[in-house]
């Protein structure tokens, strides 16, 4: 099944080529400055959280004497976080925003989701290359720990692929998981410790939040980025077997309900 699904993405790659290319471009249509506001929007965002945190602020992480420190913190759980939100989003939808595609033309529906993800993976590049560069210019650079943040993000994006399925796939049958969800992100978001360390929280806290399984995922990012720390990848070993869960079931999920979809849209 995996070989032959695999065959039929392969054979459809210029059209998943395609679709990226157009969907990135129709982002920046008319606009004066194009896909530079690719590039202006992340670097505004890192610049004005440095400013406002290290400078204005004066924020600082509990027994760490840096001012640039709580920024690098908070732009390691923002900018993640955002990759997460962008393809649960975009998934949420996909099979509907492209209703009239999956009518007139034959193809494998599998395409939508990998258009997806890619798009989410293009623009996250862009974020975190600038976000990088900033790291390198600050003298803040994580060393050789950074070869593992392409495994953080692998993992990172088997889970929010797994989850985007089975909410797409929910979404065209009950119009009210698209709504839900949005309530529970923003739940989700206060819920990670992405704006304030988890060493703040009181002990029972803790424990509770430890059940979230993105929180070990953004304690390692912003252990890598702050202190150039390898990742302790046991503690990834939630989110990764959620992950692997949630690809399967979105899978199985997908397979046996592509063809009701059409009839649905």
């Amino acid at each position: 099944m995996l070989l032959a699904v695999s065959r039929s993405v392969w054979s459809y790659r210029g059209f998943i080529a395609g679709s990226v290319k157009r969907e990135f471009q129709a982002r920046y249509r008319n606009s004066m400055l194009g896909a530079l506001w690719t590039v202006l929007n992340p670097l505004a965002m890192i610049l004005v959280y440095t400013v406002i945190f290290s400078q204005v602020m004066r924020a600082r992480l509990p027994g760490v004497d840096d001012g640039l420190a709580y920024s690098v913190f908070i732009c390691s759980g923002l900018l993640t976080w955002g990759l997460l939100g962008e393809i649960t989003a975009r998934s949420l939808t996909m099979f509907l925003d492209n209703a009239n595609l999956l009518k007139k033309l034959s193809f494998p529906r599998i395409c939508l989701p990998l258009i997806v993800l890619l798009n989410s993976c293009v623009n996250f590049a862009i974020i975190m290359a600038l976000f990088l560069g900033f790291l390198l210019v600050s003298g803040r650079w994580p060393g050789m720990a950074v070869l593992a943040l392409p495994l953080l993000v692998l993992i990172q994006l088997m889970f929010a692929a797994g989850l985007g399925m089975v909410l797409g796939v929910l979404n065209v049958f009950f119009r009210d998981v698209g709504q839900f969800f949005g309530i529970a992100m923003q739940f989700w978001f206060w819920l990670t410790p992405i704006v304030y360390p988890l060493s703040v929280l009181p002990a029972k806290i803790q424990s509770l939040v430890y059940l979230n399984p993105m929180t070990g995922l953004m304690h390692a990012y912003q252990e890598l980025f702050l202190k150039g720390a390898w990742p302790d990848w046991s503690s990834l070993l939630p989110i990764f077997a959620l992950g692997v869960l949630l690809s399967v079931a979105g899978g199985a999920l997908f397979r046996s309900r592509s063809g009701e979809m059409v009839d649905e849209l």
